[in-house]
């Protein structure tokens, strides 16, 4: 299982454009999400994602209005508050968490996140190959990019590669 953060940037990255096209291959082949879903369920029961944290760096925490009213009560907001002091527009116009390149997100404090026990579905259901809804096929536009930072994401998509005989 690689966890080194160095390794997985670099690997992940030179094998992007393979990962571009076995999440093709899945979704054309429509494979079983129950086998996706197990073998990323043993991944991540093996990987302790509070110690790693990388998402909060690199990645960006969607937040939906229930989220917003969440948050906002367990810092003693008001939501229009908590929209003014914590969140951005993404280039999509998705409301998301505030982040910095160099920091990651707002919330992000010694590796921890600050709000855990509020913090919101989309950072609940990270890396989103466990807890989704809907397939995991579905979702795996998206896996390329992340495997270039989370080990979760990395090591399940080597093992589902070689699950279905990806080549």
């Amino acid at each position: 299982m690689l966890t080194d953060l160095v390794q997985i940037r670099r690997l992940g990255s030179r094998k992007e454009k393979e990962n571009k096209r076995f999440t093709t291959y899945i979704e054309r082949h429509k494979y079983p999400g129950r086998r996706l879903r197990r073998l990323a369920q043993e991944i991540h029961d093996e990987i302790d994602c509070r110690k790693c944290a990388n998402c909060c760096r690199e990645g960006e925490a969607g937040v939906s209005k229930r989220d917003v009213e969440r948050l906002a009560d367990f810092l003693g907001l008001a939501p229009d508050e908590f929209r003014e002091r914590y969140t951005m527009r993404a280039k999509d116009n998705d409301l998301i968490l505030k982040r910095s390149d160099k920091d990651g997100c707002v919330f992000l404090k010694d590796n921890q996140c600050s709000v855990y026990e509020a913090r919101p579905k989309a950072c609940a259901d990270y890396p989103h190959l466990v807890r989704v809804d809907g397939s995991v096929a579905a979702r795996m536009w998206i896996m390329p990019e992340r495997a270039t930072y989370c080990p979760i994401v990395y090591n399940w998509m080597e093992a589902a590669k070689k699950e279905v005989n990806f080549r």
